[in-house]
């Protein structure tokens, strides 16, 4: 396994200042942002792919630094309903891709999308409720004429180019749990993986351990997240797990995202380490820092401090013992 970094983070840097930054803290792998709500502050996939100058600086900027690539990510809702939104997040997803293809980056990430809940609508519909039944019936109209049609689409262009698509199991979007995911790759394909962040199963009451488990089984890792989360004992009873209060609201949310150790202890992490490992994933552990009461710098460094000494790092050897 390889540690890395999300390097939205360090946004506000200059590219070849933010790779000497995140390699200054002993991290040997970015995922970098190419659109979407992530930005594209590092890397505009459009730019790179029309300029074979930029391209080869793009790619000596973090090779040169001994840094690999382990995706990059364009979150965005290319299903939104309204057209002009959603062809703006398809069009980066599917530049990203060919990016990813001419670098010989292995996976992109991103959001599966919401579509409305008929041809018609202005914002995505989110059923979270099988009654009434309405819902039943917009979430399979979303699946069967939106979501399904959509990824069999982009997960063909993406499987003929060799790169591999990470969805984040996140709240909102069509795909935001293990069988949810698993849905969609069996419509699919094994393009289509999960991007895993265990912040999000958390809030959702769901194991990551158990999730590293049921998706690993079908080797539909492709990509995972390090990010905590905690869930306040008091506000969860006022608010629930669906709370929609700002994030910046800390006092008073239900649950908020924390850097790696603050929300569950070291026992906890390497269970989740030890999982991945149990199911073949051996690729990149990708730090993502979204914690309100940490800088930017600290929040990361501190997430390092506490993945480093849990990661396993050496080739499994034979069991010598059996």
């Amino acid at each position: 396994m390889k540690l890395g970094v999300f390097t939205v983070l360090y946004g506000q840097l200059p590219l070849e200042e933010a790779l000497d930054t995140i390699a200054a803290k002993g991290v040997e792998a970015v995922e970098i942002g190419t659109g979407g709500y992530p930005g594209n502050k590092h890397a505009n996939p459009h730019e790179l792919l029309a300029d074979r100058t930029k391209l080869e600086a793009f790619r000596e900027a973090v090779a040169s630094r001994g840094l690999t690539i382990s995706a990059f990510s364009c979150h965005g809702n290319p299903l939104h309903p309204q057209a002009p939104i959603a062809k703006a997040f398809h069009d980066d997803f599917m530049a990203t891709i060919d990016l990813a293809a001419e670098l010989g980056v292995p996976v992109v990430n991103g959001f599966s999308g919401c579509p409305g809940d008929h041809e018609g609508a202005k914002y995505p519909n989110w059923p979270v409720a099988p009654w009434p039944n309405d819902f039943q019936e917009i979430l399979d109209w979303q699946w069967s004429q939106k979501v399904i049609p959509y990824w069999k689409e982009v997960g063909q262009y993406a499987a003929e180019r060799n790169v591999k698509i990470g969805l984040e199991l996140h709240g909102g979007f069509s795909v935001h749990t293990p069988a949810t995911l698993l849905k969609l790759r069996e419509a699919v394909g094994d393009v289509i993986g999960a991007n895993l962040d265990p912040s999000h199963m958390w809030w959702q009451g769901i194991d990551p351990v158990q999730a590293i488990r049921i998706l690993g089984r079908e080797n539909a890792i492709h990509h995972f997240h390090a990010k905590d989360t905690t869930i306040d004992p008091v506000n969860v009873h006022r608010h629930g797990i669906t709370d929609m209060q700002s994030y910046s609201n800390m006092l008073d949310r239900a649950w908020q995202f924390r850097t790696v150790g603050y929300g569950h202890d070291a026992k906890t992490w390497a269970d989740i380490i030890s999982a991945l490992r149990l199911v073949g994933y051996d690729y990149v552990i990708s730090i993502e820092h979204e914690d309100g009461l940490m800088s930017i710098d600290e929040g990361f460094t501190k997430a390092v401090q506490a993945l480093q000494p849990i990661l396993m790092k050496e080739p499994l050897g034979e069991m010598w013992w059996v």
